[in-house]
């Protein structure tokens, strides 16, 4: 499959999956309502990585450094419930609030990944903070955080502009 079409299949399908979830336009505060539960989820999750010490600079140096097993013990833990989780769907053909089946399509291998995972643990060694939690830590009131913030963006806008160059 070429580029352009990859690209044009991925719009319709952000497109679907947005018309799905999508509210009323015209109702700017039934659009609040609605969606005010994925803002309370999103604070009862911060809340925990913050309760769970995973957001702490000091845990993730640990991590890196090999001298503690809270954040092995953390991530291991999500790895399995995932596991657990994807089985339990395949196995009872789950599906979508909506009725739609859910598919898990095969991902091929390609050195991109492994470039991108490099990039991705670099630059979690140095901040101490993954992208999930930045917002939690921002939360939590350690506003310097707004600089690794505003890098993530960054990088994610220059990873737009040069993604039709990079091996996918």
């Amino acid at each position: 499959m070429k580029i352009s079409e990859r690209k044009n299949t991925q719009e319709n399908l952000d497109f679907e999956v947005r018309s799905l979830d999508s509210s009323s336009t015209n109702n700017e505060g039934a659009a609040f309502r609605k969606n005010i539960k994925y803002l309370l989820a999103g604070i009862f999750f911060g809340i925990l990585l913050v309760k769970a010490e995973v957001v702490s600079w000091y845990r993730i140096q640990e991590m890196f450094r090999f001298q503690s097993f809270h954040m092995y013990g953390v991530i291991g833990s999500a790895v399995v419930v995932g596991t657990i989780s994807i089985w339990i769907i395949k196995r009872f053909q789950i599906k979508t609030i909506h009725g739609a089946s859910i598919t898990l399509p095969k991902k091929p291998f390609h050195k991109g990944n492994v470039y991108g995972g490099l990039l991705f643990g670099l630059g979690w060694a140095m901040t101490g903070a993954c992208p999930g939690p930045l917002y939690a830590l921002l939360g939590s009131g350690l506003y310097v955080i707004v600089v690794v913030l505003l890098s993530a963006v960054a990088g994610t806008w220059v990873y737009g502009l040069i993604r039709d160059r990079l091996p996918h």
